[in-house]
């Protein structure tokens, strides 16, 4: 009862410490009380350490209850779910890996459904996976756009290049920008995602063989 008072408490350092000291003595009794607190914890770096203490207890309980999340109202409780069931590495969880939760319409959630998927996929279906996620390009801010062309990226260059082929001809000028982007991260792991980004739009925007306004 004192750790889950300690989970709860208004102090950060409290609640890291309760978490760890979860995760260090794993107890099955504490699953709903780990899970529940991933949904409201406002610290990143507690939230890590519940899905630390999380990882730690029996996958076959874990599982299943984060499945659960993964259909709440709350999107910090299925962004959490997802993160973490991306650490579970668990096969089962793949087939929850939904069009509506890699294309969510809260970013922090697609982003963390994005990552999952690319963990999870089974063997064989990586370029479906792409086939369904460059439906996202184009998509949000610099963070959003990068996290998507890292997920794809994982997939690896024989599944994600058909279809940013296709995405290369779109008619949506953002679209087109974040698939060269793409492509550049693919063959530059290395590069600037954002430099990239932004010579892509002057491709499309001035053709290729106008560098004004490049700098180095």
């Amino acid at each position: 009862m004192e750790l889950i008072a300690a989970l709860a408490a208004a102090d950060v350092s409290t609640r890291l410490n309760a978490a760890l000291a979860a995760g260090s003595s794993p107890d099955p009794e504490l699953l709903d009380t780990l899970v529940a607190r991933c949904a409201i914890e406002p610290d990143f770096y507690v939230r890590d350490m519940l899905t630390w203490a999380l990882i730690r207890l029996p996958a076959a309980i874990v599982v299943p209850r984060l499945l659960v999340e993964l259909s709440s109202v709350c999107a910090q409780a299925r962004s959490q779910a997802l993160h973490t069931l991306s650490k579970c590495k668990d096969p089962g969880a793949w087939p929850a890996l939904t069009d509506s939760l890699l294309r969510d319409a809260d970013d922090e959630v697609a982003r963390s459904a994005w990552r999952a998927a690319v963990v999870l996929v089974p063997a064989g279906q990586q370029q479906a996976l792409a086939e369904r996620l460059v439906t996202q390009l184009g998509r949000g801010e610099r963070e959003v756009r990068l996290s998507l062309s890292r997920a794809l990226v994982m997939l690896g260059e024989a599944a994600i290049m058909p279809v940013l082929r296709n995405a290369l001809a779109s008619r949506d000028d953002r679209v087109r920008a974040h698939a060269r982007a793409t492509e550049r991260l693919l063959r530059d792991p290395n590069a600037a995602f954002e430099h990239s980004l932004d010579q892509a739009k002057r491709v499309f925007v001035l053709g290729p063989n106008d560098n004004a306004g490049t700098s180095g």
